[in-house]
């Protein structure tokens, strides 16, 4: 069988058009992926909007309540006398001194410090140690 011989036009054309094609394939190809990874992105922002609209609505929530519970006298003054140290007639406040968490944080971290520094001591004097051992040796 013979093969059929293609025209220098017919391959010039054959090769601009498949190029132009190739290209607008490529464009094409392109822009959906952005546009889906536009679309991703965007999914994620809702699933987090929707996350702290609905955190704040539970916050929003129990504000009302707090503020229908403030409209109460005895409620303000039993609150008044837990947080502020307030007293009825005739009572007497006792100060229970307890630490706080901030407070508690910062022992912690001076006694960390403290263990830092100890170890570093430790580990010099070890090394200082193996290092005169080596010295005698020689």
């Amino acid at each position: 069988m013979k093969k059929k011989r293609m025209s220098k036009s017919s391959k010039r054309s054959l090769l601009f058009f498949g190029t132009i094609s190739l290209i607008v394939i490529f464009y094409f190809v392109y822009n959906l992926c952005i546009y889906t990874y536009n679309i991703y992105i965007l999914k994620v922002k809702e699933i987090e909007l929707t996350d702290l609209l609905e955190e704040k609505e539970h916050e929003g929530k129990i504000l009302k309540t707090e503020i229908e519970k403030l409209q109460d006298p005895v409620y303000i003054a039993r609150y008044a006398r837990e947080n502020y140290q307030y007293s009825k007639d005739g009572e007497i406040i006792i100060q229970w001194n307890s630490n706080t968490e901030e407070e508690i944080l910062v022992e912690n971290k001076k006694d960390n410090k403290y263990i830092f520094i100890a170890g570093f001591c430790v580990i010099t004097i070890i090394l200082f140690y193996v290092i005169i051992k080596n010295k005698k040796r020689k």
